[in-house]
Formats: structure tokens, C-alpha cells, sequence
């Protein structure tokens, strides 16, 4: 076997593929959003929290259901080649590529600004190079070697959120200021309009569970694994998400502050004061370097599978070292991309990369109603409602979530899409014949060789 077509290893277990989704989502995201949540829900964040939670387990539960059946790290770009057709599987993956390779860039862009801010000393470009540099040294060397490293990472991250939910219970019980109450979750004055709004915001911590799907050729038994690993992922940060917003709210009943964007801080600030707002500081940091990390490798797993299946330049995107069974020339590459960070402000690099992101969650719905349900025959009552009714909510919260996506986002998204169709044309040569199929059995290009 060539090193172009070689496989990747299998060594990750339901613990650090889990870790790994999680750190995707990043936790302690929940803080940086809290200002502008609270304000657009007039207080009840926790209840669009909760109907997010529910919106994203459609979601979930179909990327569970096309792992089962297709067990590669291809996630929506494979799962939409095989249950509905090649050229629509290719415009899904190509959508999908919007959101991996350049969410490294935009996770560099948003830490740096807040690194060079709170050390003035370090230069913006230095702080870039800190989020590119070494995610891509440590990706190269290896998946293992990254999710050791992500689990340190993590629970670093889970003690900064500890410590808050501490103090913050501390505060409550205190008696001379806020106490418990359901005011987060339910008031008299509760408006559908305005939770929805707040769920349409909170959906995008939620960013990033899908990731797990790409580690499906190097993680042990992934038929069980990744669909427990994807729920599990959901569910612990969406827990996270409920109890942390809850407390802040508490803390901070008013949804009026200073500066909406920083609302996380005065409530860090409140509950923990200097010192543990330098300590939230460092787990912001640590967050955003596990983001990173886990984002970069998979945008490299979505090229390898691209570059496997040769559309994409197979000699490069298909390409794994043979010493550390990593996508080099793919790792290299997203590293380059991020580099744009130097050049770009929070608004631009965030801006289009959601586009991506609904597409291929709305056509990972999609393709369990045509693999389960119009292939499979599943049309029992149960089976309708598995794998018709399900997914066909699922599908249906992303579609609305991409119509609601910001003009910026759906040009930058268009103009893709446009880029990527000429691409097939030319591909398929004016769709005189499709795509080139991966194949699932033991040859050089399996998965299992």
C-alpha cells in the first residue's frame, strides 16, 4: 500500500472522542455569549437553552444513525453521498469544508484579540501564531498524541467551571443578595418570540458535535462509540450550558450591563473578583487552544476523505504519513488558511462559516429519511417516526436556522456554493459521469486496510 491511499489508526476510546466534541463546543463559550443572550431573552436564558438542547438531539440523533451505517470520517459529506447521490454528497461536502477549514482561523481571531487585550505586551500576530503553531505540530504527530494532550486541556477548563458554579452557590446561599429562584427558566411575562430568538443565538455553542463523526476511522468500535460519543457531547455541554447561565443569572438578575458583549465578565467578576477572573482569563485561553485543536483535526479528517475518494487532488488531500498515520499535507494546509487571521477582524472570519455548518446538518437529516426510510423500507409506525418524523424536525430547525443567517453569511456562503459547483462541473465534466465513489471493502482505498 502507497502512503496516498494508506489508512488511518485505530486507538481512541468513548472517554477522549467524547473529550474531543466537547472541547470543539468549548464550554466556557457559554460566558462570552451570556451578556447578549440574557438580553435578547429578558432574563429566561435557561429556557432557550433547553429548547436548543432539544433542537440539536434531532440533529444528533441522525448523525448517530448515519454513523451506524457508515462508520468513515467522511460525517455529512459521505453520509450524503451514499443515502442520496454523489453530486449533491459532493456540494454537501464541499459546504461542509466553509465551516472545518476555516474555523480554525476564525478560533485564532477571537482568542488572540482577547490575548493581546489582556496582555498588552504580546502582539496580535504573536498571539495568532500561538493558535496555529502548535495545534498543527501537535495534530501532525498524531490523534493520540493531540487527545492526550485535549484531556489535560479539558480539565483544566471543567475546574474553571467548578470554581464558578462554587462560588456562585456560595453567593446565593450568602443571604444578603440574590437567591435561587425559577425566574431563568419561567416569568408570568414569557414570550415564544423572544425565546426563539435567544434559541436561534444559543444554538451556536452547540457548534462542533459533529466533529466526533470525523474520528470514525481511528477510534475503536466506532459503530458504538461516535453515536454514543455525539450524544454524550450534546448533552454534557447543553448540562453545563443550563447550570452555569442559570447561576449567572441568579447573580446577575438584571438583563441590562454595562458593555452586552462582556456581560460573562461582570458576572465573573461579581462572583469571584480579580483573582478568579485572571483564572477564567487562563481557562478561556486553554479552551480556545483544546477549540483549535480539536477543529484542526478535523477539517484535516474531512480532506483526507475528500482527497481518498480523488475529488480532491488524491496525491495531497489523501495523503497520510507513514510514521504518525496523520493527514500532513491537510493539517499543513487548514495551518496555512488560519494564517489569514493576521488580516482579518472578528465580524469577517466568523461570518460565513455557520453556512456550512446548517447545510450539512440539514442534509444529514435528509439523508436518514432517504437511507432508513425510503431505501430501507423502515415505515412501521415506529420506524416513521424514527427515521421520517425525527430528522424531519431535525432538518426542519436547520433550515430555519439558515434563512435566519446574516446577509454577510449567506453571500460569502453563496459564492462558495457557486465555486464549488463550477468545480463539479468540471469534475464530472459537465456531469457527463459522477463523482469518484469511495469504496467500502478491503481494497487500498479502504478504511479498514
Amino acid at each position: 500500500m502507497n502512503n496516498t491511499s494508506g489508512s488511518l489508526n485505530r486507538t481512541l476510546t468513548l472517554i477522549p472522542v467524547t473529550l474531543f466534541g466537547i472541547a470543539y463546543m468549548t464550554p466556557v463559550v457559554v460566558f462570552t455569549t451570556f451578556g447578549v443572550l440574557s438580553e435578547v431573552t429578558k432574563g429566561l436564558i435557561v429556557t432557550a437553552y433547553l429548547i436548543t438542547i432539544i433542537a440539536m438531539l434531532f440533529t444528533a440523533y441522525s448523525y448517530c444513525q448515519m454513523i451506524k451505517a457508515f462508520p468513515v470520517a467522511g460525517s455529512a459529506y459521505t453520509y450524503t453521498r451514499k443515502a442520496i447521490g454523489s453530486h449533491l454528497g459532493f456540494m454537501v461536502g464541499w459546504a461542509l469544508l466553509l465551516d472545518y477549514m476555516f474555523l480554525p482561523m476564525a478560533i485564532c481571531v477571537l482568542t488572540a484579540y482577547t490575548l493581546s487585550a489582556a496582555i498588552p505586551a504580546l502582539p496580535f500576530w504573536a498571539a495568532v501564531l500561538l493558535f496555529i503553531v502548535p495545534p498543527t505540530l501537535i495534530n501532525i504527530l498524531g490523534i493520540k498524541v493531540a487527545t492526550r494532550l485535549n484531556f489535560w486541556l479539558m480539565m483544566f477548563q471543567f475546574l474553571v467551571i467548578v470554581l464558578f458554579i462554587g462560588l456562585s452557590i456560595n453567593a446565593l446561599l450568602g443571604g444578603d443578595g440574590p437567591s435561587f429562584s425559577l425566574n431563568p427558566l419561567f416569568t408570568p411575562e414569557i414570550s415564544t418570540p423572544i425565546i426563539l430568538a435567544g434559541a436561534a443565538i444559543a444554538v451556536y455553542s452547540f457548534l462542533g458535535f459533529d466533529a466526533i463523526s470525523t474520528l470514525a476511522e481511528e477510534t475503536i468500535e466506532p459503530q458504538k462509540t461516535i453515536p454514543r460519543a455525539t450524544m454524550l457531547s450534546v448533552l454534557v455541554c447543553g448540562g453545563i450550558f443550563i447550570v452555569v447561565s442559570y447561576l449567572a443569572q441568579l447573580i446577575h438578575p438584571s438583563y441590562q450591563f454595562n458593555d452586552v458583549n462582556s456581560g460573562g465578565y461582570e458576572v465573573i467578576r461579581m462572583v469571584g473578583g480579580s483573582l478568579f477572573e485572571s483564572i477564567f482569563i487562563a481557562g478561556l485561553i486553554v479552551s480556545s487552544f483544546a477549540s483549535a485543536l480539536s477543529a484542526q483535526a478535523s477539517a484535516g479528517r474531512i480532506l483526507y476523505v475528500m482527497g481518498r475518494d480523488s475529488v480532491l487532488p488524491k496525491k495531497i488531500f489523501g495523503y497520510v504519513h507513514p510514521k504518525y498515520k496523520t493527514p500532513l499535507f491537510n493539517i499543513l494546509i487548514v495551518g496555512v488558511i488560519s494564517l489569514l487571521a493576521l488580516g482579518l477582524d472578528v465580524a469577517t472570519s466568523t461570518s460565513f462559516i455557520n453556512f456550512g455548518a446548517f447545510t450539512a446538518f440539514a442534509f444529514v437529516n435528509l439523508s436518514v429519511i432517504s437511507y432508513y426510510f425510503i431505501k430501507g423500507n423502515k415505515r412501521s409506525p415506529k420506524g416513521t417516526f424514527l427515521y421520517l418524523v425525527m430528522p424531519l424536525i431535525g432538518a426542519g430547525v436547520n433550515v430555519w436556522l439558515w434563512t435566519n443567517l446574516d446577509k454577510n453569511a449567506l453571500m460569502f456562503g453563496g459564492l462558495w456554493a457557486v465555486c464549488g459547483f463550477i468545480y463539479l462541473l468540471f469534475l464530472t465534466k459537465m456531469f457527463k459521469k459522477r463523482p469518484p465513489e469511495m469504496r467500502l471493502d478491503n481494497s487500498e482505498n479502504s478504511l479498514y486496510s
